[in-house]
């Protein structure tokens, strides 16, 4: 196994917690849960509704893939956390698959919560694979 790689981004959002936006080892990409806050103004609070926040957090996730030089195609698991699992889940679930090419949806993992940094409604990272 190989020696990890730890990679923060400028172009992606501020981390508010002590993390790495990614960590390779190998080809393989692990990818910390993004929030739905703005890539480009830390400050700003975050939008209203599940809808909004599932945007920005799959956004900032595109943001952390270009950055290294693959996208949506190359996820192969997703965890996702909702604070409001019962009201959120079926919008969540629209907008999420909105992102991916279909019939190529990443495993995934969907857990309620009692609370996300940020006060968010919504938490997403993911596992990547380099080609």
């Amino acid at each position: 196994m190989g020696t990890p790689t730890f990679m923060m981004f400028d172009a992606a959002p501020e981390a508010c917690a002590p993390y790495s936006h990614a960590v390779e080892i190998d080809g393989w990409l692990w990818i910390t849960g993004q929030m739905p806050n703005y890539a480009d103004d830390h400050a700003r609070p975050l939008p209203e509704g599940i809808e909004a926040q599932t945007r920005n957090v799959m956004d900032n996730l595109k943001i952390v893939l270009g950055e290294l030089g693959i996208g949506l195609g190359n996820v192969v698991q997703t965890r996702a956390f909702l604070t409001e699992f019962k009201r959120d889940y079926e919008t969540f679930n629209g907008v999420y698959e909105s992102y991916f090419e279909p019939g190529k949806l990443p495993a995934r993992t969907c857990i309620g919560v009692t609370a996300l940094a940020l006060d968010a409604l919504v938490e997403v990272d993911f596992v990547a694979r380099r080609p």
